[in-house]
């Protein structure tokens, strides 16, 4: 598959794409609301005290959010829960959540697939039914979200603690200048987004409660139950199951992509968030329009985008190339592998080992010291000639000579966890020791020598590679 690099001749520079459109909303949909003063001092910028506290809550989200779900269970108690009402206050629920989901997530923050006005118009209705803000909005902290992700400009960031990113950054006042800019452009010139963002309210108060109160009043009779079930109780689930995607899942579970920022994978917040919960994947590829990429994965908001485009709803269904998500895939287990390699005892390095001369390296053998010379590196075996599986005389008959031969298949073939365990005794280079030595100098006039290396720069010793691993065996007459 091409790379999508620049070839000869090609300008860097295209100037069709040097003038670029200004991110801020048109006059009729101004970017904040009128009252607002930039020069004003924000309540944020004032530490919290017993004395001001109030002020920075929100109160408004915190009776949205808090309140009418708190009203809602204690009229509960006085409701009787048709079936009818709950099956209906489930399927609404799918509605509304994939109104976020793959309308408000994937659809408008991320264009990750384009759809006919229909189902747009669907989207926005059902999205709004969930009560988390218009399309403009949500997709503007979004998108600075996404862009600026674990710092001071991601308007949910899980840094300021697990509750923050739930719903305390709900219910606590923010201070707009302190959230990461965005681009909003095509936003601003979708005319479903304008509608829905100029008529929000509206949309909120049918589609959130007067839209499922109807279905089960003018379907079944039972209005205060469609009311109370569908409406009230539902937009609090389908709230929590959204604001899930912004703790939950960059908490629980893995990051089989990249973990320099907080996204996680897990099944679990999968099923809480319709599919949203392989989030480490949704970070690295957000243009994809899937988020679980496994056929075994719950993910019904990418089951839903597919059908609708068989259906010739959505189109232009966009996904990562694959290539690029097996070696994110690759980078991340090979990041994980070193650091597993770095806490694990390989020896000293061959350029940290003295050179010992044969005669020293005889001798000192002779004095009763352990050392055995194989490839060309000096090991000191005393207190393991005892513990030796093939039994005392065997590993003391090289003792003091040339073991190359009786250790690569000559006396026996050792295995690779013997080479391995033989690296941590190393205690010196024999002068002329072949490869070893020129190995040592060339590090240390810095010539080219192939190793390779992991990502601290230490050196990486493959299976069968171990420098005391010889590929061919040599022939030995005897241990003896």
């Amino acid at each position: 598959m091409p790379s999508h690099q620049p070839v000869a001749g090609m300008s860097a520079i295209d100037p069709q794409y040097v003038s670029q459109p200004s991110a801020m909303a048109s006059t009729a949909e101004p970017n904040r609301n009128p009252k607002y003063d930039p020069k004003k001092p924000h309540i944020t910028d004032q530490p919290i005290t017993r004395q001001n506290w109030y002020k920075h809550v929100n109160w408004l989200n915190v009776f949205m959010i808090l309140g009418i779900p708190a009203m809602g269970v204690v009229a509960s108690f006085w409701t009787p829960l048709r079936w009818q009402t709950a099956v209906w206050a489930v399927v609404y629920y799918f509605w509304t959540g994939l109104g976020i989901t793959a309308g408000y997530h994937r659809l408008w923050a991320h264009k990750s697939y384009s759809a006919n006005l229909p189902l747009r118009i669907f989207l926005a209705a059902v999205g709004g039914g969930a009560v988390e803000g218009s399309i403009r909005w949500w997709s503007r902290d979004h998108r600075a979200h996404h862009r600026y992700t674990d710092t001071e400009k991601d308007p949910y960031s899980v840094r300021k603690g697990l509750l923050y990113s739930h719903i305390g950054w709900m219910v606590m006042k923010q201070n707009p200048k302190r959230i990461g800019r965005t681009d909003i452009t095509d936003l601003n010139e979708d005319p479903v987004v304008v509608w829905q963002h100029r008529n929000y309210l509206k949309v909120v108060f049918f589609m959130g409660l007067i839209f499922p109160t109807l279905v089960a009043g003018l379907g079944w009779g039972d209005w205060m139950g469609g009311y109370i079930y569908a409406g009230i109780l539902r937009i609090f689930f389908v709230q929590q199951a959204t604001f899930c995607v912004n703790s939950l899942a960059h908490w629980l579970g893995d990051q089989p992509f990249d973990d320099r920022n907080s996204p996680r994978d897990h099944v679990i917040t999968a099923f809480v968030t319709l599919g949203e919960g392989y989030h480490n994947f949704h970070h690295e590829f957000p243009s994809d329009y899937r988020n679980a990429i496994e056929w075994q994965q719950y993910d019904p908001t990418k089951w839903s985008i597919w059908v609708w485009s068989k259906l010739g709803l959505a189109y232009n269904l966009k996904q990562f190339r694959s290539n690029e998500i097996e070696k994110g895939r690759v980078q991340q287990l090979q990041k994980k592998l070193d650091q597993k390699r770095s806490k694990l005892d390989w020896g000293i390095p061959l350029d940290q080992l003295p050179v010992i001369e044969w005669e020293d390296y005889v001798e000192q053998a002779k004095n009763g010291r352990g050392l055995i010379a194989v490839a060309g590196v000096v090991h000191d075996v005393t207190d393991f000639i005892n513990e030796h599986p093939g039994g005392k005389s065997l590993i003391k008959s090289g003792v003091g000579k040339d073991a190359t031969a009786m250790f690569n298949g000559g006396v026996y073939m050792h295995s690779n966890g013997a080479h391995n365990l033989l690296s941590t005794m190393r205690v010196g280079v024999i002068r002329g020791g072949c490869e070893v030595e020129i190995w040592k100098r060339a590090q240390r006039e810095n010539k080219d020598v192939q190793y390779v290396k992991d990502d601290a720069g230490n050196p990486i010793i493959r299976a069968g590679n171990q420098v005391t691993k010889v590929q061919q065996p040599i022939v030995s007459a005897s241990a003896a």
